[in-house]
């Protein structure tokens, strides 16, 4: 049988991502069996349009059984490093789809639960109920303290004085649950949820929130694919590049597009590189007000 063997490095998010692309590709080439290759299982368990999963790194006899012989294509390339991705022109999945030779018709993200994964959510959150209304707040994010440097990362979190006022503004009217690793800022007039869980668990409690106020990271993709219209702020990603239209998206007050002296293919890096901030205060980034009108 033929066969497309998706071979996806990067982040939770990447993958969610990367599940539109593989519907769009679906319904290009039906005939075709899909194998995608990933170090994030959980996003595809249950994804209808593979037919089998194999963890990066644990692929033992995968040329001679999958490979050798076959009627096989085989996209390992990173869209990262695609022209139209560093030079944005264009949706990271529409970009991603050009890459594998189909048109992106729409195709958005997918995700799946099982009965069991939609309890254990469900029970994060339900700790926490008190009768108002709950608010999921992520305002940092990151790939974890092994990868990044400072708990505060400038070019996709809310600034933590921001996060605070906010947090105090809102706190009188919403069951706040701050969604963040151990080593991210605390704040205060909330409950903190540093629980190390698995990411899918976290995808749960988006569906059993109320309301959602995200930043650029894994949560806004998810909350995508489940069709949870969320608030999401910008710093130095775009929301032109990775975000969605289901969102309602803000970015910061001040823009700066041109990068610093070392960028390189991107114009800033993502993990924060603090010298490479160019923000002069704290009064250019987000507009507290008008991400509290934006949540209602």
């Amino acid at each position: 049988m033929a066969s497309a063997i998706f071979h996806i490095e990067g982040g939770i998010g990447k993958n969610v991502a990367a599940t539109a692309v593989v519907s769009a590709y679906k319904k290009a080439n039906p005939k075709r069996k899909i194998i995608v290759v990933s170090a994030w299982p959980e996003v595809w368990i249950k994804n209808p349009d593979i037919a089998r999963f194999y963890a990066i790194g644990n692929t033992p006899y995968f040329y001679q059984d999958v490979i050798r012989g076959k009627d096989v294509e085989v996209f390992p390339q990173d869209p990262y490093k695609t022209t139209d991705h560093i030079t944005k022109k264009g949706h990271l999945i529409k970009n991603w789809c050009k890459m594998v030779g189909v048109k992106h018709n729409g195709e958005e993200p997918i995700l799946n639960f099982n009965f069991r994964e939609v309890e254990e959510g469900r029970a994060y959150v339900s700790q926490f109920a008190d009768g108002r209304p709950t608010l999921i707040f992520q305002p940092f994010g990151g790939p974890g303290p092994d990868h990044q440097q400072h708990p505060y990362s400038w070019t996709r979190d809310m600034h933590p004085n921001q996060a605070q006022e906010l947090i105090n503004k809102l706190a009188s009217q919403y069951n706040i649950i701050h969604v963040c690793y151990e080593f991210h800022p605390r704040l205060e007039n909330c409950h903190r949820f540093d629980t190390i869980v698995g990411k899918k668990a976290l995808f749960s409690m988006l569906a059993h929130s109320d309301k959602r106020l995200l930043i650029d990271s894994s949560l806004q993709h998810a909350a995508a694919a489940l069709k949870l219209k969320s608030t999401v702020l910008w710093v130095a990603t775009e929301p032109a590049v990775f975000g969605y239209k289901i969102h309602n998206n803000i970015t910061t007050k001040a823009q700066y597009k041109d990068g610093h002296i070392d960028s390189y293919l991107f114009d800033y890096d993502f993990t924060g590189v603090i010298h490479q901030c160019p923000f002069n205060s704290q009064d250019e980034l987000h507009d507290v007000d008008a991400i509290i009108k934006s949540i209602g």
